[in-house]
């Protein structure tokens, strides 16, 4: 063989090499990106959700604070129960993103903080409709199953933390 055609075979063999070297490395490259942007976009919704859970849950302990006297200022209680309402449903929304951002692992977590939140939601909607009624009969078993539902919900926010940690890799 020709010393040039040498040359030129060795320089095709070089240039397929690069070109096919340089298609990987974009290709991993771009999956490194997509995948950036995923956790990123996971993490946002996530953090938000959390944000939502919290400013909720803060609403949540003031109903449950005017609630506690025997006779609780009734206007009061319905301008803390129309403010958790109103933050109740930012919840709600933030969920969804979580929901359709998540894996079916965190959606499953979301809907148990989901369940612990309805669960003490109960109660506290019982504890203003009795204030309401003026009775008082149920008050005591009501502020102790509140409390024991705060800790199952607190329980199940923290298990959604620990997972949304998982899935967007920040698990050590």
């Amino acid at each position: 063989m020709d010393a040039g055609l040498a040359a030129l075979l060795g320089a095709a063999v070089g240039s397929v090499a690069t070109l096919g070297a340089a298609i990987v490395s974009g290709r991993t490259q771009t999956r490194a990106q997509n995948d950036q942007w995923r956790r990123q976009h996971r993490r946002d919704a996530y953090a938000s959700y959390l944000s939502a859970l919290h400013d909720r849950d803060i609403a949540m302990d003031a109903v449950l604070d005017t609630l506690r006297p025997d006779e609780p200022e009734l206007l009061d209680v319905d301008e803390k129960i129309r403010r958790f309402i109103a933050l109740a449903r930012e919840v709600h929304r933030a969920a969804d993103v979580v929901i359709l951002e998540g894996p079916v692992s965190l959606v499953k977590v979301t809907e148990r903080v989901a369940d612990a939140s309805s669960g003490l939601s109960e109660v506290m909607r019982r504890m203003a409709d009795n204030a309401r009624a003026g009775d008082v009969t149920r008050k005591a078993e009501d502020v102790t199953l509140a409390a024991e539902r705060e800790r199952i919900l607190y329980q199940e926010v923290r298990a959604f933390r620990l997972a949304a940690r998982a899935v967007i890799g920040n698990a050590a």
